[in-house]
């Protein structure tokens, strides 16, 4: 690549961002042989809601910190992946349910390369290894394996993802994207069982690098329990309210799988000065000090994740600027193994005209913390119901549903006026009918999917 290219990409980046970015070029960081696509790096950039605040005064702000991940590499250097299938084959399990999640299965298996390991682990109150850990190569011996499951008993669903987790761990220190998928229609009902076992079963395992994408089939799994599985390992979740959609849901999720371009994920926000960070708004992190942590176990090809948090900012003077954050990204590149860094900084600027702060919103950032509001209100009006508050449950949603419909009207955006009416909607629902196992589910996993950036499937 010409100096001369270099220096284009370096100016287009700049004026797309409008933040410092510190960054390597593509080629500067690969060795021989290595692609352009496979160096192509993750991008940051920090955003205000308002480029300009009122000045002479303390106040807060809220600051959004955007990852935005590069196109998936080329088949040929895309990363190893190292994929554990883990089915709920008790009695609920019985016909269609089954089958297609079999039909899921091998639709996976069709889709890996013959250098990425597989493997199956179903349950019922027992926990058996279908197919031990091997490379997928013998697709119609396995096949015949995955065919051969029948239903069982009781739902051991503990016990099916620590045995998965265990057939994964029998290539972890290979060079893999890792991953389980879990498949259940039940409650857990034998060994641990509430969402907090789950939760920290999890976390051990995100410290692994191990990640678990939870699919719930029908009206009767634990929705908190899948949710807190996938959340504290940082994977994706679903409601599948049909069997029949199980095919298309574990293709879309493999499509993520197959995708990786950026693993071991580190956020660090560092607030210079005075500002303090007061709290993380949607995710999960942690605030120590004057610094605000998170991490991600991967991103995938061209996806956008993002962090918001919300600071408290020193008066600032009349037309002078002023640094509010700092911000340090560390991921490792699947393709080169080699651990890269991006950073970039935001800056606000000060007035006492008020018109020029009104002017100076960021209608986008405004529309993703209304929108992380939103499913914070989606799960609080799960738990007012689950006290037996269900009028206040409603009306959490109405609130919810009036801010989002007066910030779309506002700005005339289609999608939040949309999202409005459907809050309004599922307000409804749950006042003539309650809070039904289809409503708590669809609230539950429409939240997590909204503050994770989990992509439509």
């Amino acid at each position: 690549m010409g100096n001369s290219i270099k220096q284009a990409s370096v100016k287009k980046w700049l004026i797309n961002f409008g933040v410092v970015v510190c960054f390597s070029l593509a080629g500067s960081v690969a060795g021989p042989g290595v692609s352009l696509a496979a160096a192509e790096k993750v991008k940051t950039r920090v955003e205000i809601d308002r480029g300009t605040l009122p000045a002479d005064r303390v106040q807060t702000a809220i600051v959004k910190v955007t990852l935005d991940a590069p196109a998936p590499v080329l088949k040929a250097r895309r990363p190893a992946v190292n994929l554990c299938i883990v089915l709920d084959r008790s009695g609920s399990m019985a016909g269609s349910k089954l089958a297609k999640a079999k039909e899921a299965a091998i639709e996976a298996l069709r889709r890996l390369d013959q250098d990425d390991m597989f493997s199956v682990v179903v349950y019922d109150h027992n926990v058996q290894t279908v197919v031990q850990a091997q490379r997928a190569r013998h697709v119609e011996r396995i096949e015949a394996m995955i065919r051969s499951i029948r239903s069982g008993g009781n739902t051991a669903l503990f016990g099916g993802v620590s045995q998965g987790a265990a057939q994964v761990r029998r290539n972890l220190s290979g060079d893999y994207v890792h991953r389980i998928i879990l498949l259940s229609d039940g409650i857990a009902n034998t060994g641990p069982s509430s969402p907090a076992d789950l939760g920290r079963l999890g976390a051990s395992l995100l410290k692994e690098n191990i990640s678990v994408t939870t699919v719930g089939v029908g009206m009767d799994y634990n929705e908190d329990l899948m949710t807190q599985l996938s959340e504290r390992s940082d994977g994706n979740t679903y409601f599948v309210e049909s069997s029949q959609d199980l095919p298309r849901i574990f293709a879309a999720e493999l499509g993520d799988v197959l995708n990786v371009v950026a693993r071991k994920v580190k956020v660090i926000i560092e607030c210079p000065g005075e500002v303090k960070p007061l709290r993380i708004i949607g995710r999960d992190g942690r605030i120590r000090g004057k610094q605000v942590e998170l991490g991600l176990n991967q991103l995938y090809g061209n996806q956008e994740k993002y962090v918001l948090v919300e600071l408290e900012l020193p008066p600032g003077k009349e037309g002078r600027q002023m640094e509010v954050a700092r911000v340090n990204v560390t991921y490792e590149d699947p393709v080169t193994k080699r651990f890269e860094t991006a950073s970039a900084r935001g800056v606000a600027g000060f007035s006492r005209d008020r018109q020029k702060v009104v002017r100076s919103t960021n209608v986008g950032v405004q529309k993703e913390v209304q929108l992380n509001y939103s499913a914070i209100a989606q799960e609080q009006a799960i738990d007012f119901a689950d006290e037996g508050r269900t009028e206040a449950a409603v009306q959490e949603l109405k609130k919810s549903a009036l801010k989002l419909k007066a910030f779309g009207t506002r700005h005339r955006d289609a999608e939040m006026l949309e999202k409005a009416e459907e809050m309004e909607s599922r307000a409804a629902t749950i006042k003539s009918q309650g809070m039904t196992p289809k409503a708590r589910k669809t609230l539950r996993t429409d939240s997590y999917q909204m503050k994770h950036q989990q992509k439509s499937k």
